[in-house]
């Protein structure tokens, strides 16, 4: 197995226990984040790089007390531990998304498309900026690239979502 095949994530599974119900167009988003991100990915969780752990990953994502907890697991299946992310500095920008998407979503049923390609343009920003900030709080615990960021960004908002 080459070095760049064991820097990924190969599996990840979202903590459904927080989650009571979305809608089609949330669940479709989420579908294609775990589609994608599973496809193409980099990730390098440092500490257990540094335990001399080796990928490919399985992550889990949850909530927990407010915190984001990316719970961690070497291709044999041990655990590589857990990191855990404050989501102070994202309530925001995630609250910021949702209303985008939300905006979009309705855009998609009565809008011309000038006002869709607007508003697409408006929430692909947002979701970038959430983005910067998650890799920012990763910085010193995971190595990855943007796309990879960007796709875990849209795992944690669907996380935020309570019904």
């Amino acid at each position: 197995m080459s070095q760049d095949n064991d820097n990924r994530i190969e599996a990840i599974t979202l903590d459904e226990a927080t989650v009571i119900a979305r809608n089609e167009e949330i669940e479709k988003e989420r579908e294609v984040a775990l589609r994608d991100l599973v496809e193409d990915n980099r990730f390098r969780p440092l500490r257990a790089l540094e335990n001399g752990q080796q990928g490919p990953w399985h992550v889990h994502l949850a909530i927990v007390d407010g915190m984001l907890a990316l719970s961690l697991k070497d291709r044999a299946g041990v655990d590589a531990g857990t990191i855990g992310l404050g989501l102070g500095r994202m309530r925001r920008v995630v609250r910021e998304y949702f209303a985008i998407c939300d905006s979009y979503y309705k855009a998609l049923r009565r809008a011309s498309a000038q006002e869709i390609e607007t508003i697409d343009m408006a929430r692909r920003g947002i979701h970038d900026r959430g983005s910067r900030i998650l890799s920012e709080a990763l910085e010193g615990k995971i190595d990855s690239d943007f796309e990879t960021t960007r796709r875990l960004f849209t795992l944690i908002c669907v996380l935020h979502i309570k019904g």
